[in-house]
């Protein structure tokens, strides 16, 4: 397993939408493994491929439940409203409120190709939509209705 270097805001690549994975390969695998060593070792809760210098549509999430990989993950259903605070690994320095769905439907590939329906509420939709986003070149700072320097 590797470690890799988070990318930060400014950087275009976080700005860009990501390319759907059309083929599961090995080293989409060793990515998605070499992911969550970098989600782990930077004690966050989720981490969109952008956010390591790649544009595939791969996420990796844990919330505390155990780790979830998600290939071209898509929300299929959003219900509830909630605003709650948000960090993120790319932007070190700033959390924000953001208005999320309270609740969500995904649909993703795992990694050996099944599709997969994961319904979330809480801690776990609010990241949820905050690494698709990221997929999207959106980043919470484009969506927070306040910003807090992060102390």
């Amino acid at each position: 397993m590797a470690v890799y270097q988070i990318v930060y805001m400014g950087e275009d690549i976080l700005r860009e939408k990501a390319k759907e994975v059309t083929k599961i390969t090995p080293n989409v695998l060793k990515l998605l493994t070499n992911m969550a060593e970098t989600m782990y070792q930077a004690s966050g809760v989720g981490l969109a491929a952008p956010q390591v210098g790649v544009l595939k549509r791969l996420i990796v999430i844990d919330a505390g439940e155990g780790l979830i990989e998600l290939i071209n993950p898509v929300i299929i259903k959003k219900s509830g409203q909630e605003i709650d605070r948000e960090a993120c690994l790319s932007i070190p320095n700033l959390t924000g409120d953001v208005k999320r769905a309270k609740t969500v439907v995904v649909q993703a590939l795992d990694r050996n190709g099944v599709m997969m329906e994961y319904e979330a509420k809480g801690l776990l939709a609010r990241i949820f939509q905050h690494e698709i986003d990221h997929l999207e070149g959106i980043l919470f700072v484009d969506v927070a209705q306040k910003l807090y320097d992060k102390e």
